[in-house]
């Protein structure tokens, strides 16, 4: 659906792209080119090796004191420090040639020398594959000039050939097995564990079930609120309006109260319409998302410009968490903003739908604010994320990242 302001411009504001998130302070991986993922494979041979030597040089020195148990703790504490060398220049390695970003996290000592020495395996498992490979490949060569040399004892080589071919393939799955070996070590060590990040993910869902009922309690005082100050006061005047058209005498003045009432009763259904669709949008149910944003587009006082772009309807949770997150950011430019355009874009595609609202007011919106943190809580709760960008001067800019499966 698009729209245009009513001054004849298209309101499109400047793009501003979407934060992004890592998720439950895992690391991230940046993809890379080949070309340096495999320089990188190659160096962590080289880091094997000194692994090894680290092993065999400190390590076989340090090994009667290890068994000493006066002086183990002491021998152990050396060790760890020179490993912690060697494992940030593996933290390096993985950083600059595979684009690994890995989350400040502090690991135990025992943790360390552990870690080296699986590395240590696996790196040197790597070369010694690689050097296999190699030795293939020469062993190929020669092949092929002898079939070059002499074209008749093609069929003596035949079976070496096919020796050759499954030899290949199992040397390229090895290859492939340990990368992802060293990329599963890495992830373990740098990263937190899956201990960690399943105590992660239990705070992260008491803090988000604290917030859902939080928002149900502030919705719940808003509504009581809207009802009290506005629909029950109305009622209260309409109530008078015919008491006095009841009890006058004059029918011409009668007539006219009578009327004042009608008017009454009106503004009173308006607003009785208004806590309803604030409370939840029968249009949603009936005609989708799309027509629901449409009604607020129409009811804003301020120009509103709509980008809707959703192959598929999405989940209905999803479709009421966008709907408010655009009524609520909507309200909000109304209000306090003193914005004069209003852009919201609803995007997505597949597991992820992104709604965002901009305006070109004077920002300062606080995220800490009932209204904000009640729709970030609602977000939350569909396992999504609520950006708020709103600098002083502004412009506001306010996205949801809805996942829909």
């Amino acid at each position: 659906m698009q729209g245009d302001f009513a001054d004849g411009t298209t309101g499109r504001l400047p793009e501003v792209p979407g934060p992004r998130h890592d998720g439950a302070g895992a690391p991230v991986t940046h993809p890379c080119p080949w070309p340096r993922r495999a320089a990188g494979a190659l160096l962590g041979c080289c880091t094997a090796v000194f692994g090894l030597l680290y092993f065999a040089v400190p390590g076989g020195l340090s090994l009667p004191f290890v068994l000493w148990p006066r002086t183990r703790p002491r021998a152990l504490a050396l060790l760890t420090a020179g490993a912690r060398g060697l494992i940030g220049l593996e933290r390096v390695r993985r950083s600059v040639f595979f684009g690994d970003v890995f989350p400040a996290h502090q690991t135990r000592d025992r943790d360390v020398l552990r870690h080296l020495a699986a590395r240590t395996c696996a790196g040197t498992l790597f070369a010694g594959v690689l050097a296999l490979l190699g030795y293939g490949v020469v062993l190929a060569g020669l092949l092929a000039v002898g079939v070059v040399q002499d074209p008749t004892d093609w069929q003596g080589l035949l079976p070496q050939a096919l020796l050759g071919g499954v030899l290949l393939f199992l040397d390229l799955q090895g290859v492939f097995s340990l990368n992802a070996l060293d990329a599963r070590l890495a992830r373990e060590h740098f990263g937190p564990s899956e201990r960690e990040l399943l105590e992660l993910r239990i705070a992260e869902l008491a803090a988000s079930r604290a917030g859902v009922l939080r928002a149900v309690d502030a919705e719940r005082r808003r509504i009581e609120r809207d009802l009290h100050d506005g629909v029950q006061q109305r009622l209260v005047a309409l109530a008078m309006l015919l008491g006095r058209a009841r009890r006058n005498r004059r029918p011409e003045q009668a007539e006219l109260l009578l009327q004042q009432a009608h008017r009454a009763a009106q503004e009173v259904l308006t607003e009785l319409r208004e806590v309803a669709w604030r409370v939840y949008p029968s249009a949603l149910d009936d005609l989708g998302l799309e027509e629901a944003l449409a009604g607020v587009a129409q009811r804003c006082g301020i120009p509103l410009h709509m980008e809707f772009s959703l192959p598929l309807p999405p989940p209905r949770p999803v479709e009421t968490a966008a709907y408010f997150v655009v009524c609520e950011a909507v309200t909000n430019a109304a209000k306090h903003s003193r914005a004069s355009r209003i852009l919201v874009r609803v995007r997505g595609g597949g597991d992820r739908v992104s709604v965002s609202v901009e305006d070109n007011g004077t920002g300062g919106a606080d995220p800490l604010g009932g209204g904000l943190s009640g729709l970030r809580g609602r977000v939350e709760a569909l396992d999504g994320r609520l950006y708020i960008d709103s600098p002083c001067g502004g412009p506001t800019t306010i996205t949801a990242e809805l996942p829909c499966a």
